[in-house]
């Protein structure tokens, strides 16, 4: 199968945003993932679900505004979500719109503005890596309620966990979300392993389940 590469730059008010596109020929649907707010689209994690097109799926990897800026720190969750919400119409609108169905997620910081824009932007499920239920060593701050908004929307989650993750192991996050999200433990910590093919063979086998 043929997979071309894109990049396309997208204005939002939070400044400019990068796409990283790869369209496989034969279309299944789209994958689209933001990263973290200690890395960008090179994380290996994220770099590993580009294998998703080898089943059809057009992954994108988005680069928030303040990554493409050139700054090493990213901005508060309501910058990044407004980035977001301007990304996500450019791409699924127009002659080169998106297919569906549309999987929005990323890792960590990218994996809670999935969740908290899945119905904005109207996703019809989100994927999540590393999400980061709580501060290492502060369970009481739980960020549950932020993945919750995937479910009690009706939309499918899966959320990929690294097993020693500081910020939420599997069974934490398994036991603070609605019994319909699906939880996959992987191995390694919240960066999950240098080389992490776990994530690329349980993304594969929960999309493979998608309606």
């Amino acid at each position: 199968m043929t997979v071309r590469a894109s990049v396309r730059e997208l204005e939002t008010p939070a400044g400019m945003a990068r796409a990283h596109l790869l369209r496989p020929t034969r279309l299944r649907g789209s994958v689209v993932l933001g990263h973290g707010a200690g890395g960008g689209i090179e994380a290996p994690d994220l770099v590993e679900l580009t294998g998703l097109t080898e089943d059809g799926w057009l992954v994108v990897r988005v680069e928030q505004p303040w990554r493409v800026a050139g700054k090493k720190v990213a901005t508060p969750p309501k910058t990044l979500d407004t980035g977001w919400l301007a990304v996500l119409p450019a791409l699924t609108q127009g002659r080169w719109a998106l297919p569906r169905p549309l999987v929005c997620g990323g890792r960590s910081a990218g994996a809670r503005v999935a969740c908290r824009t899945a119905a904005a932007v109207v996703a019809d499920a989100v994927l999540a890596l590393s999400f980061p239920l709580h501060p290492p060593g502060k369970p009481e701050k739980s960020r549950a309620d932020e993945a919750r908004l995937v479910t009690d929307a009706g939309r499918p989650l899966a959320v990929i966990q690294g097993e020693k993750d500081p910020f939420g192991s599997p069974d934490e996050v398994e036991k603070a979300l609605d019994p319909a999200a699906h939880v996959f433990a992987a191995r390694g910590t919240h960066s999950f392993t240098k080389d992490p093919f776990e994530v690329l063979d349980e993304a594969r086998a929960w999309l493979d389940q998608l309606p």
